[in-house]
């Protein structure tokens, strides 16, 4: 699917927002309907640590708000989302380009949905691969998020 100019503007911005700038991961694509995004995290001057790596922290840091923020886009303001836990496995030193790609499909959301009219609230795992261009799998991260439906009881509301 491709970007739109809503897309590509939301990218634009975002890479500077100065939270995501620190980390040196730039956002490189985003579907119209917000169900695929790539990260790109360079090894340059911002992201290598002391021993000419990717710092952990740049690793981290780049793919950390990215699916709170397509949920968000793509559930709406009904839906309240936040990261709940993370947890990350260094496999090899990032000593090129990494990137990732993230992907949320139909049914997904559509269980997110369901789930959340029947429940309180649901946790969701998300599994991401930071990879080299052959595909070598350099950090595996697995994120938990908290979804739920806004309900006039809640503090969420509004």
């Amino acid at each position: 699917m491709a970007e739109n100019l809503s897309s590509k503007s939301f990218r634009w911005a975002f890479n500077l927002f100065p939270a995501y700038r620190g980390t040196g991961g730039r956002v490189i694509y985003i579907a119209d309907d917000w169900k695929e995004v790539r990260v790109k995290l360079p090894l340059n001057w911002r992201t290598r640590n002391y021993v000419g790596t990717i710092y952990g922290g740049s690793i981290y840091g780049a793919i950390d708000p990215i699916y709170m923020l397509m949920l968000m886009k793509i559930l709406g303001k009904d839906y309240v989302v936040w990261d709940k836990a993370a947890n990350i496995r260094f496999k090899k030193p990032g000593r090129y380009p990494l990137y990732a790609e993230f992907l949320l499909t139909d049914d997904e959301i559509e269980e997110i949905k369901s789930i959340a009219e029947k429940e309180r609230s649901v946790d969701r795992l998300y599994n991401i691969e930071l990879k080299d261009k052959e595909g070598v799998v350099h950090a595996e991260i697995q994120k938990t998020l908290y979804i739920a439906k806004k309900r006039k009881d809640d503090q969420f509301y509004g």
